[in-house]
């Protein structure tokens, strides 16, 4: 199991091919998602805040371009608290906050692990050894379809519990509390057949889901989720999966967890005033600048910018007749 916290995308490049560039895709706009953050800038043209993260401009030479905040510059760190409110929480309180979450799914308190506190304060959980007991009329099956989400994601720790994102410590795969890591523990309990675990565990990708607005934390998320994946199988089957389920993985998390202002609902910066061109008859050119009414009235239903789009993994599409609907995540707010 790799024990760094930094998934290099050397790497991955090397080791599972077309998975970065799956990494890297956005399905709303049809490119890649984009860095959304000047904090690269200085690099380059390929670094720019709308410029479209390239599998060419973070390996290489660049390949440690891209890292967790826990390893970046100290004021680096700062900067970007201070210019978008980016901010960790610590794993204990992600696990707190899970376990609430479980123990009204439960019905019961304490069920993968117990909080605890040290003498000298510090937070810490004991983790519940024993297999997972599942109340009546619920098996291990509807715990891995419940569907769950995590919002402004950042590098996903609510999701999956590699590294405490405050100090940078590696948590062994057996002591993890993210809402994927529980759906894959209970898979690993539950499920002995290669074939049977891997569909169990796309079940488990595919009700996870998440947004954030930077597209580098967004990447170091999806690259964790994916990670998550093969140290999971690693684990159970003593082995790698093959790169077709790897590839597979990074799909469903390529939809799932995507690129978003959470606030609009559309993709970063796609909303504003646009400006329109028309030629009268007179051959005149008359310019019209409108704004965005959503912007104007604070209303998530009515902005002009791009409307994300995420997968509803259930239901057919009409288009294709196959399971996995598009729609706009906005929609899911109507229900």
């Amino acid at each position: 199991m790799q024990a760094e916290i930094d998934i290099l995308e050397n790497d991955i490049l090397e080791k599972y091919p077309e998975v970065l560039d799956i990494l890297l895709r956005d399905h709303t706009t049809q490119q890649n998602i984009f860095w959304a953050t000047d904090n690269y800038q200085e690099l380059g043209n390929e670094f720019q805040f709308h410029s479209q993260i390239k599998t060419t401009s973070i390996t290489g030479d660049n390949g440690h371009i891209i890292m967790p905040r826990v390893k970046k510059d100290k004021d680096l760190q700062q900067s970007r608290v201070r210019e978008m409110a980016e901010v960790f929480t610590p794993s204990w309180i992600c696990n707190a906050q899970n376990n609430l979450i479980d123990n009204a799914w439960f019905k019961i308190d304490n069920v993968f692990n117990t909080e605890s506190t040290l003498p000298d304060g510090t937070q810490k959980w004991e983790v519940n050894r024993n297999k997972i007991n599942f109340p009546e009329g619920k098996t291990w099956k509807h715990y891995i379809r419940d569907t769950r989400l995590e919002m402004a994601c950042g590098e996903a720790p609510y999701i999956t519990s590699r590294y405490d994102t405050t100090t940078g410590e590696f948590i062994p795969l057996e002591n993890r509390i993210g809402l994927l890591d529980r759906k894959l523990r209970v898979i690993n309990e539950n499920v002995d057949d290669s074939g049977e675990w891997l569909e169990a565990a796309q079940t488990a990708y595919k009700n996870i889901y998440a947004f954030e607005w930077q597209g580098d934390s967004l990447l170091l998320a999806r690259e964790a989720m994916l990670i998550t994946f093969i140290e999971n199988y690693s684990f159970k089957f003593g082995k790698e999966p093959l790169l077709k389920s790897i590839q597979y993985i990074a799909y469903i998390i390529s939809w799932n967890v995507w690129q978003m202002d959470g606030l609009k609902g559309v993709i970063p910066m796609s909303c504003g005033a646009k400006k329109t061109e028309t030629t009268t008859l007179f051959g005149d050119v008359e310019v019209k600048i409108e704004e965005c009414e959503g912007c104007m009235k604070d209303n998530i239903n009515k902005h002009n910018g791009i409307y994300c789009l995420i997968k509803d993994w259930g239901n057919k599409d009409p288009e294709t007749g196959r399971k996995g609907r598009k729609i706009k995540f906005i929609d899911l707010l109507k229900k």
